[in-house]
């Protein structure tokens, strides 16, 4: 049997959970479909997401379709969990993208799809909510193909639009000039076969041709439908199986390769990682090596697998070994988290599509006392979603945490009162800021100066390095001058030494030069190298200086077309920059770039500017130097 991991992506409020619960249903997998209003959906299993009607966390159901076996992966539309549906995109084989008839191509709809085309993940479209007043046809396909860049292939027809008896109606996938004309942009050898004989070419050619490009992502079907009547939901559920089934890729040989992409807590407290395989097997009673990087390299771990259970029917699992293109759960690995690569490490990590939340907060327990659990609680959430950085200030205690919105805020607030009994207060929200060296510092600490207690002699260089370069270390002494031990104890000290500046930000591309090293055998250690070096970098450092850069965000906003005039004006105010703009009918759209501070008051006052119709949509797109005096992180804590 083939298995395909699929992802159900859409803005908030298009339908995507209402369509996952179709496709279950359509597969026989349920009986009742549920409702995410009345909150008895399958993938909506936390009371907050019931509560809410909004999916957080990322869910995995199972169905088969003939010989396929369909993981699908439900994700947040809300764009505060962003970083679950990062988390989701690294496992999937191919996409169902869930757009609404009436309101189109949304902000974040377009955030999410230049994430997949960077992947180039196959990508089916399913136009939700035909039945609904306003809904459009051909005016959104070319949407699709102008405001997402897709090459649709449309599957569908509509009789009735925008009544509540609105139909789908399959269109056939036959010869015609304007699908040859498609296909062949993306394919010289369909080009050849059509220019020298169009009339061979069968309804089969054109159809395998369509299955082909649909796998490599160069063409999506799309197909009309009403996931709240069903209609239309069997011809997506077919397209799943005929343009996906064999989408997903697996390596040539049979050394295991696998990756975390979600971590839940058992009945005991204890870690279940969900793990896509996608080459060898998982089994269970086998000790497995697993990788992470980190600050100071490639970080190594063993662990012995106590259990493993693949997804089979709805939400259920079986125990049985996890081969190429499954999804599992294990138990047993107390190291792991996500993000962890399983088996042969590939010798390069994932980079991010999404940007790291941009606010750090304050968390504060009502209760003073409760202060400790409140530390391991937080610590326990990021295990669980790990952008959510914790920590704590080593002199006044206080705890900070970076997230990416209210909402997120208030996910956590009555996650720890509902798991922990914990009642706690957010206070002092300040947009994240970095520093960057603006010139260069030099420092030495000498053995026995009077200012240095360790048996170490270490001189540190430092200064700006190439845009986005992070931390560059290099070495002006020879390598074989130190035991390789202390070398690589300078190196991790210099790497958390990063994580404050002269006002408190994190330091980024910065270059760190080894210009002097000594010490006296036996009596000097590697602990005596890695407790000078975050001084001698902290003078150097604050010999070169440092400039506080704030993160910009590139936004994009739908709004009424009387409303753009007023618009603009707040955004100038808030120190925006308007690059694009344009009016269709009644409906306009702005972009351009917002300093990320600005974003959350400016999104409070969009509804009053708009009407409250306006859709404004944000991520972080670089850095540019503060305007003004600098901010400094208040409270400046280590992090964990």
């Amino acid at each position: 049997m083939q298995h395909v991991n699929i992802g159900i992506l859409a803005h908030v409020d298009a339908g995507k959970t209402s369509l996952t619960e179709r496709l279950l249903h359509h597969a026989g997998v349920i009986d009742r479909i549920g409702r995410v209003d009345s909150g008895d959906t399958q993938t909506d299993s936390m009371e907050m997401e019931r509560r809410r009607g909004i999916t957080i966390r990322s869910a995995v159901v199972s169905f088969a379709l003939d010989d396929v076996h369909v993981n699908l992966i439900d994700t947040p539309g809300h764009p505060d969990f962003i970083a679950e549906v990062e988390r989701a995109l690294r496992v999937l084989d191919g996409v169902v993208l869930v757009v609404s008839a009436v309101e189109g191509v949304q902000a974040q709809t377009r955030v999410l799809m230049r994430a997949v085309a960077r992947l180039r993940i196959p990508v089916l479209v399913f136009v939700n909510k035909i039945d609904r007043g306003g809904a459009r046809y051909e005016s959104l396909i070319a949407d699709l193909t102008e405001r997402l860049g897709l090459s649709c292939v449309v599957m569908s027809e509509v009789d009735g639009l925008g009544t509540l008896d609105a139909r789908s109606v399959p269109k056939p996938l036959t010869p015609s000039p304007a699908l040859a004309e498609l296909l062949a942009e993306h394919s010289d050898t369909f080009l050849s076969a059509y220019l020298e004989n169009e009339g061979s070419l069968t309804t089969e050619d054109y159809r395998a041709e369509v299955i082909r490009q649909t796998r490599r992502g160069l063409v999506s079907p799309v197909f009309f439908g009403s996931a709240r009547t069903g209609d239309g939901v069997a011809e997506v559920t077919a397209g799943i199986r005929d343009f996906l089934g064999g989408a997903a890729e697996t390596a040539s040989d049979d050394e295991l390769r696998a990756s975390v992409f979600k971590i839940e807590r058992g009945n005991a407290g204890e870690k279940i990682a969900y793990v896509r395989v996608f080459s060898g097997e998982l089994r269970a009673r086998e000790t497995v090596r697993f990788h992470r990087p980190g600050p100071g390299g490639l970080r190594v771990f063993d662990g012995k697998i106590t259990a493993v259970r693949v997804f089979e029917r709805g939400l259920d699992t079986v125990e049985a070994a996890a081969g190429p293109g499954r999804i599992a759960k294990v138990s047993g690995l107390k190291e792991i988290r996500i993000g962890d690569r399983i088996g042969v490490e590939e010798g390069k990590s994932e980079a991010a599509h999404f940007p790291p939340p941009s606010l750090e907060t304050v968390v504060r327990p009502v209760n003073p006392a409760d202060t400790p659990a409140l530390f391991a609680g937080l610590r326990d959430l990021a295990e669980l979603d790990p952008l959510i950085t914790v920590a704590q200030d080593d002199e006044t205690r206080r705890i900070t945490v970076r997230l990416y919105g209210e909402v997120q805020k208030e996910v956590i607030r009555e996650t720890l009162a509902e798991q922990r009994g914990l009642a706690v207060e957010f206070t002092g929200t300040q947009t994240v800021c970095v520093e960057r060296p603006t010139g260069v510092g030099e420092s030495v600490w000498e053995i026995g100066d009077g200012r240095n207690p360790f048996f170490a002699t270490l001189g540190l260089r430092v200064g700006p390095g190439a845009p986005g370069s992070g931390l560059t270390f290099g070495l002006d002494v020879e390598l074989g001058s130190l035991p390789l031990a202390f070398h690589k104890g300078i190196e991790e000290s210099v790497a958390m030494a990063l994580s404050r500046g002269l006002h408190g930000w994190e330091v980024v591309d910065c270059a760190v030069t080894v210009t002097r090293t000594g010490y006296f055998s036996p009596i000097s250690a590697a602990g005596d190298f890695r407790k000078v070096a975050p001084l001698a970098f902290a003078e150097a450092l604050r010999r070169a200086g440092t400039e506080v850069l704030e993160p910009v965000s590139r936004f994009e906003i739908e709004l009424p077309a009387d409303a753009v005039s007023a618009t603009l004006s707040r955004l100038v105010e808030f120190g925006g920059l308007v690059t694009e703009s344009s009016i269709r009918g009644a409906r306009a759209e702005l972009g351009g770039t917002l300093p990320t501070g600005e974003v959350h008051r400016f999104d409070q006052q969009l509804p009053g500017l708009s009407h409250g119709e306006g859709l404004l949509s944000t991520e972080i797109t670089g850095y540019r130097p503060v305007q003004g005096p600098p901010p400094r992180r208040v409270p400046t804590p280590a992090a964990l």
